[in-house]
């Protein structure tokens, strides 16, 4: 490797890779940085000096063997890329791990900004802020428009018992992680289990949809980004945490995005009111989805803690995160009980 190389990717491999595959793709040399890394998936931008292109692979070390699909995302942006979903081309799949040490795929570079806090939205202007979370709104009701069997996507996973799945997969994940008392999360699990609604039709969900997970260009979304969760499914799951993220002040959580707070941002009624009147969905039992948002981000927060109190996360920023996880529990109770 070249001490120009960015960790977890070897140039001169990718760049014999990329002529073999895709030749005439890259005229000069390449160069890269790691713009994003860590928890998620490693993402570079890779330049030849003048064209850009982006690469994703799994994060370095130990990873679950179905965690951090390469193929999964990029199956994903190839069947979305001719909709109206904005996403970025898909150039390139390699599932070939002798390449760079693991399965990664070449994309478009798309221009545009992750808004991520409510000081870079404050300085576009109250206008500009609704504008744009409209937009996200809107292209989150174009996702759920597509018919997944129209773009190859009719098997990317089943909907059948979606629900029910998902409460059962993030349960068992609590009990693997489980090291103290968290006060009314079982009473939360339990109000879930006894109260899973009737899912509508279903679509293909992104699983962490967000504006930070998103590129906004000229107040609109020009690329929907980190599809490593999405899956056919409840469609309803992707509005909830959309709420649930946008619920920060109540929770107090540091480490969440704080965008939705900034001026002009629409409240939780008026996107739910935009979603429902544009998909033309049913929304009346949002709250169960939301507080089933709550104990999903309970359940991800306290297998966080339970790694760092065992010394197996290493970074800054991870003291507070065990905090954080009864107040997601008892706001996801709140929600809940406003159902009685």
């Amino acid at each position: 490797m070249s001490e120009t190389d960015p960790p977890g990717l070897e140039l001169g491999k990718l760049r014999a890779y990329l002529d073999a595959h895709r030749p005439g793709l890259a005229h000069g040399e390449l160069g890269a940085e790691v713009v994003q890394g860590g928890k998620s998936n490693l993402t570079y931008v890779v330049t030849d000096g003048s064209s850009r292109w982006v690469v994703r692979r799994p994060p370095l070390g130990h990873v679950l063997p179905t965690a951090h699909d390469m193929t999964r995302e990029f199956k994903v942006i190839s069947g979305l890329h001719p909709t109206n979903v904005p996403v970025p081309e898909a150039l390139l799949l390699c599932e070939d791990k002798d390449v760079l040490g693991a399965p990664f795929y070449v994309m478009e570079f798309v221009e545009g900004t992750p808004y991520r806090t409510a000081a870079e939205l404050e300085a576009l202007g109250a206008v500009r802020t609704r504008a744009i979370a409209d937009a996200l709104v809107d292209t989150l009701v174009d996702l759920h428009a597509v018919d997944p069997a129209s773009v190859g996507l009719g098997e990317f996973g089943r909907p059948e018992g979606f629900l029910e799945r998902q409460l059962r997969r993030w349960k068992k994940q609590l009990d693997g992680s489980r090291s103290r008392e968290l006060p009314g999360i079982e009473v939360l699990h339990d109000r879930l289990a006894a109260s899973i609604p009737v899912s509508g039709r279903p679509s293909i969900i992104h699983g962490d949809y967000r504006l930070d997970n998103a590129l906004v260009s000229g107040d609109r979304v020009t690329a929907v980004l980190d599809w490593e969760m999405s899956t056919l499914g409840d469609p309803l799951t992707d509005l909830a945490l959309m709420v649930a993220y946008a619920e920060r002040s109540a929770i107090n959580l540091d480490f969440v995005s704080d965008a939705t707070s900034a001026p002009g941002y629409p409240s939780t009624d008026e996107v739910v009111a935009r979603y429902a009147a544009r998909s033309g969905r049913d929304v009346s039992a949002l709250n169960w989805y939301v507080g089933f948002a709550f104990f999903k981000l309970a359940v991800i927060l306290e297998g966080i803690y339970f790694r760092f109190s065992k010394g197996q996360t290493v970074g800054a920023g991870f003291e507070g995160v065990g905090a954080g996880v009864v107040p997601l529990v008892t706001h996801g109770n709140d929600i809940l009980k406003e159902e009685k």
